[in-house]
């Protein structure tokens, strides 16, 4: 206790030493290089931000509606005053904390007339790339503590090759917020680390806080949260006082000002994460969204986001022999593997702890073709490639057209025509707009910033299973529904749907005087529906 005391009044980082993951910078044989770049963290930081900025700009595709409804949407209707909600806000399963972040950069925009088409389209994932920046220099930071120098080096390398993180991290989903808090606050927590008696106990407040604010904003990163505090417990040696002390007041004030932030944006007392907990746990809400085998995510999802640096990540795992990072994911991902929907985005946040070990298995790569060239000949490196530089060869040479795809062309005809639409609207070329899309297909007022009516079908769950929404009834019989839509109320000036639909509903839209006007390229291939190849606009006749 003694010592544990000791440490925590003295104000000094923890020494990155491991007794059983070893940093390969120390080991050995191997000369330490140390870059002058990587001695200072300003400089990776600056690194880490300026990829990240070139990263969000060349995000231009479409890959899940809650990067728009459950965040931008939500903001732009706090600033603004008009704006689509989700079935979620009217339930109370959502925070506001999370679309409160681009209602301040909306309401800046607004003060210095910067809410332009162009701004409004860009902007947050802009702000995004600053908070990815900050969890990419924290993972350098979690890195160097564990592993050295040397390893966090080639994590850092991984983390920003890969095509999944490239495609994913800077977009304005609650889960790229959550992955950010998640490395800053393992970063803080003692029980990660090799020697947590050598760690100052006041870092550990930081990381509840942390953790609190991350379950505060996604009520199930508890899941990743209830196994490190399990591990802490394992490991501190006053477990009453960690207990009583610390998680109890700074999870309840995290808690208590969250459901007070709540309360001032609902208008009444609304209990998030137990509102969260009834609809996605107890009643299995989200299984309406659609289910997967129990294994998915082990034999597709989160392999598919590692891609090819996944024989990196299993042999890091193995070699590293750091078993506490290897059981946070297997925990996460088993957990996780228990509900019927799953999606890509809930295991984010274990993505970069899997790029980590990926980090190590390269590191050992390196100082083996480093002790290679050092015992052999000056010129016995000319003969045949490192094996280092060959696996950097395979993991670029994948990962980028990946990244590059999936970020610029795949799915993209969605963001298009709203950028399009917006333009339009702002020269008051638009009167109303009629999407005939599943729901939630596209963006919505939050790109297209000009208040006008827009209507798109309903796919709010129903309190009674099995009965179809109104997007089920259009896409079974699309002519049908639209005729009785449309006799049952005015026509919009514009409507927009994918070509799939178009084909089966052009002769009715010509009929009533709709001529098609553009057509955005969306996709080469089908992903849980028919090839929605383009998407297709068309405007009244005047």
């Amino acid at each position: 206790m003694n010592q544990r005391r000791n440490a925590s009044s003295k104000s000094q980082p923890a020494k990155p030493l491991i007794t059983k993951n070893p940093d390969i910078s120390k080991q050995k044989g191997y000369k330490s290089q140390k870059s002058n770049f990587f001695s200072s963290e300003k400089n990776i930081f600056t690194l880490c931000l300026a990829f990240r900025i070139a990263n969000s700009l060349l995000i231009q595709t479409y890959f899940n509606p809650d990067e728009h409804w459950q965040s931008l949407e939500v903001a732009h209707r706090i600033v603004f005053g008009y704006g689509h909600l989700t079935w979620e806000w009217r339930k109370g399963i959502r925070s506001y904390f999370h679309p409160l972040l681009f209602a301040v950069l909306y309401k800046v925009l607004a003060l210095f007339g910067l809410d332009t088409p162009w701004f409004m389209a860009h902007a947050p994932r802009l702000l995004q790339a600053l908070f990815s920046a900050v969890g990419d220099l924290y993972f350098y930071r979690l890195s160097n503590a564990i592993f050295g120098n040397f390893v966090a080096k080639w994590a850092l390398f991984s983390q920003l090759a890969n095509w999944f993180m490239f495609f994913c991290f800077n977009r304005t989903l609650s889960n790229s917020l959550e992955t950010v808090l998640t490395l800053v606050g393992l970063y803080y927590w003692p029980c990660m680390r090799a020697s947590p008696s050598k760690v100052p106990l006041v870092l550990r407040k930081w990381g509840l806080a942390i953790a609190a604010l991350a379950c505060a904003i996604r009520p199930t990163s508890a899941i990743t949260w209830f196994y490190v505090g399990l591990l802490e417990l394992a490991v501190t040696r006053d477990r009453l006082k960690f207990l009583v002390l610390e998680v109890v007041p700074i999870g309840a004030l995290v808690l208590g000002l969250s459901c007070l932030l709540d309360r001032l944006m609902y208008g009444s007392w609304v209990i998030v994460p137990l509102n969260f907990l009834k609809f996605n746990f107890l009643s299995s809400g989200g299984d309406y969204y659609g289910t997967h085998k129990w294994h998915w995510y082990f034999s597709q999802g989160f392999t598919v986001m590692l891609f090819t640096f996944l024989p990196f990540s299993i042999a890091g795992s193995i070699k590293s022999k750091c078993w506490k990072l290897s059981g946070l994911i297997a925990w996460v991902l088993i957990v996780y593997s228990i509900q019927g929907h799953k999606e890509f985005r809930f295991v984010l946040p274990m993505l970069p702890i899997a790029l980590m070990f990926s980090g190590y298995s390269l590191s050992v790569m390196a100082k083996s073709d480093s002790d290679t060239r050092r015992k052999g000949s000056p010129n016995s490196h000319m003969k045949r490639p490192s094996k280092v530089g060959f696996a950097i060869f395979v993991l670029l040479a994948t990962n980028i057209p990946m990244a590059l795809y999936m970020s610029l062309v795949h799915q993209r005809g969605t963001e298009d025509v709203m950028i399009y639409l917006s333009k339009e609207a702002q020269n008051e070329k638009v009167k109303g707009i009629l999407f005939l899309m599943p729901c939630h297909a596209t963006p919505y007022y939050s790109t297209l910033h000009y208040d006008l009516p827009m209507r798109i079908l309903d796919c709010s769950p129903s309190e009674e299973k099995g009965i179809p929404d109104e997007s089920d009834h259009f896409m079974m019989d699309p002519v049908s529904f639209v005729s009785t839509l449309m006799t049952n109320g005015s026509l919009p000036s514009h409507v927009v749907l994918f070509d799939s639909e178009e084909k089966l509903l052009r002769d009715f839209l010509i009929s009533h005087s709709f001529t098609e006007i553009r057509r955005f390229f969306h996709a080469h291939f089908k992903v849980d529906r028919d090839l929605q190849a383009s998407v297709v606009v068309y405007a009244l006749a005047n």
